[in-house]
């Protein structure tokens, strides 16, 4: 009984106190920064509480129907998000590609290993193994899964950063739990991101982006 009030506590403070708290110091460093020492934090908890192994992390053990059903997934969305641009905020069309070609291709090659991969570790691998025991293995780890990624957005002062992410969020979580592999979900992860400041929706997600 101690542990699972141990492990409810160390929850609440990790995924909504420290969000709260970089959001309530609108003077802290970037968020993103913030990324490694909590991955040194959660690589230590899980190897002490699991039998985490690091080749789990590169685990990739995804069917042909699922590429293909993700594949059609990526492309609707891709539609969706730039025909919401193009008819609601068309001024911001492109809006970083437009202003920083350069800036946006390094966005491609850096955000997916950088940001997604960790993000992924942080809210799929590490939520599934660190609290099975007061999150089955069922919806409630999809929904804390959504919940837990989309605060952590409130650090971008902006409700669309977190009502997207929480619709990402319970769609990279089910992904994980179909397939169990970090790695798959981050490229999903990493292309969804590609694809957002690609369309014009970055500012949601970089506070003073230079667009």
């Amino acid at each position: 009984m101690k542990g699972r009030i141990y492990l409810v506590i160390e929850f609440v403070l990790l995924f909504f106190g420290i969000p709260t708290w970089i959001y309530l110091d609108q003077d802290f460093i970037h968020p993103i920064i913030i990324i490694l020492p909590v991955l040194v934090l959660i690589f230590f908890l899980l190897r002490r509480s699991s039998d985490f192994e690091w080749r789990e992390l590169i685990r990739w053990q995804v069917s042909r129907r699922i590429l293909f059903g993700n594949s059609i997934i990526i492309l609707l969305a891709a539609l969706l998000m730039l025909g919401y641009v193009y008819f609601f905020d068309r001024e911001n069309l492109f809006n970083l590609p437009r202003a920083n070609i350069w800036l946006y291709l390094a966005l491609c090659l850096f955000y997916p290993v950088f940001s997604a991969f960790g993000q992924e570790i942080i809210y799929r691998t590490f939520l599934s193994r660190r609290y099975s025991i007061i999150l089955p293995k069922g919806w409630q780890f999809v929904l804390a899964s959504a919940l837990t990624f989309s605060f952590m957005h409130i650090v971008y002062y902006d409700p669309v950063s977190m009502i997207l992410t929480f619709i990402g969020g319970l769609y990279f979580a089910r992904v994980y739990q179909q397939t169990r592999s970090v790695l798959f979900t981050s490229v999903l992860h990493g292309i969804f991101g590609i694809m957002i400041f690609g369309v014009g929706l970055g500012q949601y997600f970089w506070l003073d982006i230079p667009i």
